[in-house]
């Protein structure tokens, strides 16, 4: 692993400052809402967020109607990468990257296609292939040497792109033989290696931020799971903590499953809606969040010509 941390000050001089970078010095903590197609990066957009996040997990969820358990590929998400990208351009995407679909080889065509897609960054993750979602039980990581190849491999692709990577570590939810301690080991290396930011998934506790917020050098991204086992905090307080980047991956399918539930039922117990009109956004309400009139403006002026 000598010949990967010793290329650290190379990348540093080669990095360039990217949207997130930027968006990071300009706010401190950048709060970021996860999304999971073109509609909910639209959403994203409209209601004045600067950074979204594709969430592996909202993916599954919604293309494929299961769990986060690895069943997800890269190629899926770099598709749908590129169609939430063309629903809100003014909004830099961070996409779940998972494993990077396999070996250093893999990662690089995998950040290939998202760039391509139009992200703006990634994360990475070290957890052995079936990967599980950060909060669930029964993960497993690979070598961390073998983590920071992979990263050094991702830095390589991205070149001078402008493309933010954030390399995660699962250690700390493991097997009894990893810890907060090999995770926070784990981080600082991945940072030497290539990485802009760290992620350190499933931290259990108020010491368990504070810890990874003093103890892990340079910028460092956590994720507030609804129900998970992270306790939830504003951007404020985590940017007090000594966090950078604060993500919400799952609320927003959370309250769109919610919301179908709610709806379907009462329209399955009433046969109709009429009485529960609050429950869903109007006709006209959906297209004016599409942009209708707008496409309509065009339609008209181009069929003039």
């Amino acid at each position: 692993m000598e010949s990967t941390v010793g290329q650290k000050s190379t990348y540093q001089a080669a990095r360039t400052q990217t949207r997130i970078h930027r968006l990071i010095e300009d706010q401190g903590a950048v709060l970021i809402p996860g999304c999971y197609d073109a509609l909910s990066a639209a959403i994203v957009q409209k209601t004045g967020f600067t950074v979204g996040f594709i969430s592996g997990s909202a993916l599954s969820a919604s293309l494929l109607g299961k769990p986060d358990i690895g069943l997800l590929t890269q190629p899926e998400m770099a598709e749908t990468a590129r169609s939430v990208c063309a629903a809100a351009p003014l909004v830099p995407f961070i996409a779940d990257a998972d494993t990077g679909g396999g070996n250093a080889l893999n990662v690089q065509r995998t950040i290939k296609d998202l760039i391509a897609a139009g992200a703006a960054g990634c994360f990475l993750e070290d957890q052995a292939w079936p990967k599980k979602c950060g909060h669930m039980m029964g993960k497993k990581v690979i070598p961390a040497e073998e983590h920071a190849a992979k990263i050094a491999s991702a830095r390589d692709a991205i070149g001078d792109s402008d493309f933010f990577l954030v390399a995660r570590t699962d250690a700390r939810s493991t097997s009894v033989e990893h810890g907060l301690s090999e995770a926070i080991s784990r981080a600082n290396l991945y940072l030497e290696a290539g990485a802009d930011a760290i992620f350190v998934a499933g931290p259990r506790s108020d010491d368990d931020l504070k810890e990874i917020g003093s103890k892990i050098n340079g910028l460092k991204a956590c994720t507030m799971l609804e129900g998970g086992v992270t306790p939830l905090h504003t951007p404020e307080e985590l940017k007090a903590m000594g966090f950078h980047l604060i993500v919400y991956p799952f609320t927003s399918i959370y309250a769109s499953a919610r919301a179908m539930l709610d709806a379907l039922k009462a329209l399955k117990e009433n046969g109709t809606t009429r009485d529960h009109l609050e429950m869903v956004t109007s006709f006209q309400e959906f297209n004016q969040l599409l942009g209708l009139e707008s496409c309509l403006e065009l339609e008209n002026k181009y069929s003039k010509l």
